[in-house]
């Protein structure tokens, strides 16, 4: 018997109507419309991590090289024991989180915030074991569920148009339109966003990381063949690259000396609501995709997918990099004619032929890999469409949701802001019905830190 033989066996290929060629081939294009993330996830989270006597460029190579192990991992559990074509890596969002507000806005040690990570991963991984999941989805308000991913995709766009020098600080109105005209780096930006929107558009496979390596080539040929200057800002520097991923490896130890238990557990929270829901719905939309949903609308044997992306969390954050979760893009994997784990371990072995490309990951500036985000998030924007908006009581808790994560830069406070308005608002209009005790009990903790928080009591270092 031979290899393809033995593949297809395995995972049952020809059961599930498929052939070893086409998960194979499904493979190749869900890895190329989500290989961005190896360039993308070191560049955020280099901007929150430091480690003296390391220069930024070697912490960004050892990023890339955690996050295709990460991703690595959790593909590969996703497809010998869940035996699904999903695929999985550090989400976006996620990593902004952890960047811009836990280490950014709240002054968070990075190693706490690693810290929180594991236990997220870990809290996951027993919640799954047990089959709670069901008791966790219904202790959260369902306007505020579906409002997640469009608040994320608005914080994952300003925090990709500031880099791209396309919105910028304004004293007046606290953000205006940057120099569009005279600035090389909006100018370039925004030729290699178009760029990558008509080959989105176009369905061509791999259009975002081509449109990022093509916006860093523009950038190089007009600084070294046109008017631009060296300092213009258009070429990021040279780099040692370090394969060295010890520095980052088990720092999350440290990170639970001297920790403060409320902020810890609210951010620990935050990182399990969004992963958990984001990993749930995006199982969902892609196993819709693939005709895989009973007649109730549910993925059979969900628990196995979520338990791949509660494995990879908790190796990811164990080794240096932000939560992991089911990517949306393997919908494109799907949509060539995927359908079990051999899609997924085909994702996996590439992922891990990707450590060729490290170096590539330095090499990028911050402008050209934040393309991604602003695409992400536009395409997340469409998940508004599945809220009720005839009724005001799920449009408040969903607009505060949505409106509060990127007007303060953060998804932890967009969350809040929801949960705290929906009892409020159901009572208001009679439905005490639709409100439970948990509700409560979640409005009221978020009031408290609130308080806690904006009343001055909490300091800027946990």
């Amino acid at each position: 018997m031979g290899l393809s033989d033995s593949l297809g066996g395995y995972f049952d290929v020809q059961a599930h109507d498929s052939s070893v060629r086409t998960e194979l081939l499904a493979g190749l294009t869900t890895f190329l419309t989500m290989s961005y993330i190896v360039i993308v996830n070191p560049a955020i989270l280099a901007q929150a991590i430091s480690i003296e006597g390391i220069s930024s460029g070697q912490i960004q190579s050892m990023l890339a090289v955690v996050t295709i192990i990460a991703a690595a991992t959790a593909t590969f559990v996703m497809a010998v024991y869940a035996n699904r074509p999903f695929a999985q890596a550090p989400g976006l969002g996620l990593n902004a989180f952890f960047a811009f507000t836990v280490v950014g806005a709240l002054g968070v040690p990075w190693q706490t915030a690693l810290a929180a990570v594991v236990v997220e991963g870990i809290l996951f991984i027993i919640l799954t074991a047990v089959g709670a999941r069901e008791y966790v989805i219904g202790l959260f308000p369902e306007p505020v569920k579906f409002a997640v991913g469009t608040g994320i995709g608005l914080f994952l766009a300003i925090i990709g148009l500031q880099a791209m020098g396309v919105v910028v600080d304004d004293p007046a109105t606290l953000v205006g339109m940057g120099s569009l005209a005279s600035n090389p780096v909006a100018i370039v930006s925004i030729v290699g966003l178009f760029f990558t929107f008509v080959l989105y558009a176009r369905n061509v496979p791999g259009s975002i990381i081509i449109g990022i390596l093509a916006t860093t080539l523009l950038g190089w040929l007009i600084t070294a063949f046109g008017p631009v200057a060296p300092d213009a800002g258009l070429v990021a520097g040279a780099a040692t690259v370090s394969y060295d991923i010890t520095p980052l490896a088990g720092a999350f130890v440290s990170g639970f000396a001297g920790i403060e238990a409320f902020t810890f557990a609210l951010i620990v929270f935050t990182f399990f609501f969004v992963d958990f829901f984001d990993t749930a719905g995006t199982l969902v939309g892609v196993g819709q995709a693939g005709d895989f949903l009973d007649e109730d609308g549910n993925l059979p044997g969900i628990d196995r997918p979520l338990m791949a992306d509660a494995i990879g969390t908790t190796v990811g954050g164990m080794l240096g990099t932000s939560t992991v979760t089911t990517y949306i893009e393997s919908a494109s994997g799907v949509e060539e004619g995927g359908r079990t784990g051999l899609t997924a371990l085909t994702i996996a072995t590439l992922f891990v032929a990707s450590l060729a490309i490290v170096p590539l990951a330095t090499i990028i500036p911050l402008y050209a890999s934040h393309i991604a985000l602003v695409v992400i998030g536009v395409v997340m924007l469409k998940n508004v469409v599945d809220l009720d908006w005839d009724d005001i009581t799920n449009v408040i808790p969903a607009g505060l949701t949505i409106l509060v994560m990127p007007f303060t830069y953060s998804i932890a406070y967009g969350i809040a802001a929801g949960i705290v308005s929906y009892p409020l608002v159901k009572l208001a209009a009679g439905e005490r019905k639709d409100v439970r005790v948990g509700h409560w009990v979640l409005a009221g903790a978020f009031v408290l830190y609130f308080v806690v928080r904006t009343g001055g009591i909490l300091t800027a270092q946990v």
